[in-house]
């Protein structure tokens, strides 16, 4: 069994709006040699809070916002090493998780993938990994031990560069949401192995990743392009029909939803849905 080292990997992490999470990530990333910060056009201080904390990280800085796929895209063509850990701002990586990273990747090589337990703000752990949506429905409990699955969330990736490389990165139709849901359809089409390991595991403050001037406007933007991207990935996989009876069930459950909302009116929860109604009304990429 090779041994993988810090060395071995490059960390990427896509900012936008997400200067707030900069100084709790660096504890976590303090032993990192290779640590690559892909901005996405970012209207707080994330630049000048990666600058602060991430003295000698590579800084990409795109001049619009790319989209999540897109932006990891640009450092995963920069990446010289044989892994790559796509690592959200808001997670709070441990010592301990990088080590269990550097053992998952030692035992399961030939995986195209690997993923940790995600633990919700709450401490308790969020299975946000199943079988393909394509082939059937999972049930069950969380995993107990290691296994392949067909889809891991985006928000922890450790990529095998020599395997991705073969199957591809991200989807640039894909602006945000599903681009995660894509990759891992990709890789398991072409028959390479997503590992999960439950037994790393890595605390996820899903959500925490942006604070824009305006929080109704994140919002908005949220739930618009949460929209188009189920529609696009509908699309590719199921085909147009899917999607156009897709786009109308989603549409009027939206409306039925609409109603409860207005009567016991929580803006951020009204942003976002008059967001996804939006995102369901307007053409989107393919369509």
């Amino acid at each position: 069994m090779k041994m993988i080292s810090l060395s071995d990997i490059s960390v990427i992490v896509v900012s936008y709006n997400s200067g707030h999470c900069l100084e709790p990530l660096s504890a976590g990333l303090a032993s990192c040699s290779t640590v690559i910060f892909v901005d996405n056009a970012s209207e707080d201080d994330s630049v000048g809070e990666i600058k602060r904390f991430f003295p000698s990280s590579a800084v990409l800085l795109n001049k619009s916002n790319l989209g999540f796929g897109a932006a990891n895209n640009r450092a995963l063509a920069q990446v010289t090493t044989p892994y790559a850990l796509l690592l959200n701002p808001d997670c709070l990586p441990t010592p301990e998780f990088l080590q269990g990273m550097q053992r998952a990747a030692a035992n399961f090589p030939d995986a195209a993938i690997i993923a940790p337990h995600l633990i919700r703000r709450n401490g308790k752990p969020e299975v946000s990994y199943r079988w393909p949506v394509t082939h059937w429905v999972s049930r069950g409990p969380e995993a107990g031990g290691p296994c392949c699955v067909g889809f891991v969330c985006g928000a922890v990736m450790l990529l095998n560069m020599a395997v991705m490389r073969s199957v591809g990165f991200f989807d640039e139709t894909f602006f945000l949401y599903y681009e995660d849901e894509d990759l891992c359809q990709r890789v398991f089409l072409a028959g390479k192995q997503i590992v999960v390991i439950p037994g790393v595991e890595i605390t996820h403050l899903s959500r925490g990743s942006v604070k824009g001037p305006s929080l109704l406007k994140s919002e908005f933007i949220r739930g618009y392009h949460h929209a188009q991207s189920k529609l696009v990935f509908e699309r590719k996989y199921f085909g147009q029909s899917r999607a156009n009876r897709l786009r109308l069930k989603t549409f009027l459950l939206a409306l039925l939803t609409m109603v409860p909302r207005l009567l016991l009116p929580q803006p951020r929860y009204l942003a976002r849905l008059a967001g996804r109604m939006a995102g369901l009304c307007r053409p989107y990429p393919g369509a």
